[in-house]
């Protein structure tokens, strides 16, 4: 069927405004790969280019599926992620230290990444299912911290604190759209205030050094604080209007560590400086704010709820990495979606943007 009589109707229902805008975030990260690798495709913009276009087909073959399709396969997927984060702690690869991957053989998957829209699916879900006089009752709070804390905690031993606070985040941001009296809320960040002394013995030491170089950053400038201290260097020299593409002095000469992944912000800001980054946040502010429209306009609870937690769930990733490369939260190694290399991180928005596009056709034209 054509529409218009030039294109196919299930294309002309996208909204291509925002899959150009995305493609526009991700096309930049490419230039921003290409300078890091000093004016060179390879390693990292090529690879970057190839994952961006596959990833970018894949959430326009999600946009395809049914609102109650999404609702039939919540609960399944929560429950065979939740497997698979058993089988990482059991058997999992092991890789910089940490153990995060499942082998397959031709891939290794980390199954932490997919738990991020599963957990607002999964919450939603069951959200959708409580009956609305239950909203405020004891039924509401106890299976919702069993959906959150179970992957939550198998995330937090592989160890991967990062992670961790992302699953944490949606599931928690899906409980307080839902309605949960907010004194439940008050009354989880006193009980984890009180359980910090405890928290922090739990954490393995690279973790306890983060933490307490993000509260003095200046204790230790050469040693586990050289990231940030060099993070800062490359954004101030940046200035207003930057030093201009491929003239950044601080990744092309190796002061910059992880100039490519965590701390590609870096490398974008001194280059492009103040005007690059405001315009950089100003376009994932942009695909935040149409996510969270979607969320507004949704026909049912379940559709408003996993709307508004998937466009929360890109919003964590910007905004935690942002506040990571400008010393205003310690480094938890969450990456830049769509300008980071890594397709984990592109994975994981490109399927909250494929299930978004998924929602907001079904609000158009019926589940």
């Amino acid at each position: 069927m054509m529409r218009d009589g030039l294109i196919p109707a299930p294309l002309a229902e996208l909204p291509w405004r925002i899959i150009l805008l995305v493609a526009a975030i991700g096309g930049f990260g490419l230039v921003v790969l290409y300078s890091a690798a000093g004016g060179s495709l390879k390693p990292w913009a090529q690879s970057q280019g190839v994952k961006l276009v596959f990833f970018l087909g894949v959430a326009v073959l999600v946009s395809r599926v049914r609102e109650d399709q999404l609702k039939a396969v919540a609960f399944p997927i929560y429950a065979v992620l939740v497997t698979m984060l058993l089988a990482v702690e059991i058997f999992g690869f092991v890789g910089g230290g940490s153990q995060r991957w499942l082998d397959l053989g031709f891939i290794r998957l980390q199954p932490s990444e997919l738990m991020k829209p599963a957990i607002v699916l999964a919450v939603a879900r069951f959200y959708d299912l409580l009956p609305a006089g239950e909203i405020r009752g004891f039924n509401a709070l106890w299976p919702t911290a069993l959906l959150i804390g179970a992957p939550f905690l198998l995330v937090l031993m592989q160890p991967d604190l990062g992670t961790a606070t992302m699953i944490l985040a949606g599931g928690v941001t899906v409980a307080f759209l839902a309605g949960l009296p907010l004194r439940l809320f008050i009354g989880a960040g006193a009980a984890f205030a009180a359980a910090l002394p405890i928290v922090l013995a739990s954490m393995h030491e690279y973790q306890r050094n983060r933490v307490f170089i993000f509260l003095d950053p200046e204790s230790d400038p050469l040693g586990t604080g050289y990231h940030i201290s060099q993070s800062k260097i490359a954004i101030g020299s940046g200035g207003v209007f930057g030093k201009g593409f491929l003239a950044g002095t601080q990744s092309h000469l190796d002061y910059l560590p992880e100039g490519h992944t965590d701390f590609v912000f870096a490398t974008m800001a001194e280059e492009w400086g103040l005007v690059g980054g405001c315009l950089l946040m100003l376009a994932f502010f942009l695909v935040v704010r149409w996510g969270l429209n979607v969320g507004l306009r949704g026909n049912s609870r379940f559709a408003r709820l996993s709307a508004a937690g998937l466009a929360t769930t890109i919003f964590f990733y910007v905004a935690i990495n942002l506040m990571m490369v400008m010393g205003l939260a310690p480094v938890v190694g969450i990456p830049l979606p769509l300008v980071s290399f890594g397709g984990s991180a592109m994975m994981t928005v490109m399927l909250c943007f494929g299930m978004l596009m998924a929602l907001d056709r079904a609000q158009r034209h019926g589940p």
